[in-house]
């Protein structure tokens, strides 16, 4: 399977990476970079992450890299990274259903 991300995924990746970049550019590139690269072990390996516990659904999954969830869905012969966010907060289900609802 390959992996694709979604407009949500990619707009929060550019917020993270200004937000980092405010104190450190150099490291919001590097940190940006990592979570690119971790989203390719994904490939490999579709069920490396764990079930996301607010939806208790074996298809939606997510890597916790450095405090940030990686959310991502399986189906459909493809990985769609759903969203990045700061791991201290719940997800909303809009973040990841949006088209959906």
């Amino acid at each position: 399977m390959k992996v694709f991300w979604s407009k949500e995924a990619l707009q929060r990746l550019i917020e993270i990476e200004a937000f980092i970049a405010e104190d450190n550019e150099v490291k919001a590139v590097e940190f940006t970079d990592d979570l690119v690269d971790q989203s390719l072990m994904i490939e490999e390996n579709p069920k490396i992450g764990r079930v996301v516990p607010e939806f208790m659904d074996n298809n939606i999954r997510e890597l916790l890299i450095k405090g940030y969830r990686m959310v991502y869905g399986l189906g459909g012969g493809r990985i769609n990274i759903l969203t990045v966010f700061e791991g201290h907060r719940q997800i909303r289900k809009t973040e990841i259903f949006q088209d959906k609802e």
